[in-house]
């Protein structure tokens, strides 16, 4: 397993790094499109759908959808005023904050299960205000420079697997006190501090090191917010599974499992990063 997974990664990061830095925004906005597809293919077992015909037919909904907001937009290459995207960033703001309060209470908040529209409604909640915080983040300072955009993106993955790798080695040399026992009975509060730290390297390096305009205290204080939603991203889908009875989302990733299973807390990441800087603390100075 552990072969497979480094095999995966190997080819996955240099692909990811071409898509950022190398696409343009439209055919970008279409990657993420495709990925968002295959999140809804897969987020149709949470809703309760497991026949092929229901997943792609939630699949297609949700990628003609997406197309139609890309299609619809008069400049992709500024997105940042953007009325549509703006909007699908505060949905995302909302949601996570309702869906930490979710896995704080589950299971006695699982009421929702009973419900395939409400399982839905998480889903557009998850994958539409992710597709808006990528191409928000992709297009920021793009009439400038080009690549400002694609480092932002890179940042906050870096910065989401840092504090993903740091939590995993402080919670398996001294986690002691289970975060999520009902959810996700690995998390531990030690492990979620080890990736605070974690994240507070990264984010002093970036600043320190970047090649485009960083405000290294709001860029500190976002990323240290966007670190515990990210975890609680984890957690989402980890009660999702839970709930459903599911072990990974999917296998089209070898040795990862599904796109959900790789995406899990990029999904609150990313558009709640992008809802801070942009909505609330203009951490990108525009």
């Amino acid at each position: 397993m552990l072969k497979y997974r480094l095999l995966t990664a190997i080819v996955l990061i240099p692909i990811v790094i071409a898509a950022l830095f190398l696409l343009s925004p439209a055919n970008f906005g279409l990657v993420v499109i495709a990925v968002s597809a295959l999140g809804a293919w897969e987020w149709a077992q949470f809703a309760g759908w497991h026949s092929q015909a229901k997943r792609i037919g939630l699949a297609i909904v949700f990628a003609a959808i997406l197309l139609a907001m890309q299609f619809s937009i008069p400049d992709i290459t500024s997105l940042s005023s953007s009325p549509m995207i703006l909007y699908g960033l505060w949905a995302g703001l909302v949601w996570w904050v309702v869906a930490i309060v979710l896995v704080v209470t589950y299971p006695a908040s699982a009421s929702w299960g009973k419900s395939v529209i409400i399982r839905l409604l998480f889903g557009v909640l998850t994958i539409i205000p992710f597709y808006c915080g990528m191409m928000a983040l992709r297009t920021v300072g793009y009439q400038s420079d080009t690549a400002i955009g694609a480092w932002w993106l890179l940042y906050v993955m870096l910065l989401v697997w840092g504090a993903d790798s740091g939590a995993y080695a402080f919670g398996r040399t001294i986690g002691r006190n289970k975060m999520a026992p009902k959810v996700s009975p690995g998390k531990t509060w030690e492990g979620l501090v080890g990736g605070l730290i974690t994240a507070g390297i990264i984010s002093w390096v970036f600043s320190a090191y970047a090649p485009i305009p960083v405000m290294p205290d709001y860029l500190l204080v976002t990323s240290i917010i966007v670190v515990v939603v990210s975890v609680f991203g984890d957690l989402t889908e980890s009660m999702f599974k839970r709930q459903s009875g599911i072990k990974d989302s999917s296998h089209l990733i070898p040795g990862h499992g599904g796109i959900l299973d790789r995406i899990d807390s990029l999904t609150a990441a990313i558009p709640v990063f992008a809802g801070l800087n942009l909505l609330i603390f203009n951490g990108f100075g525009l």
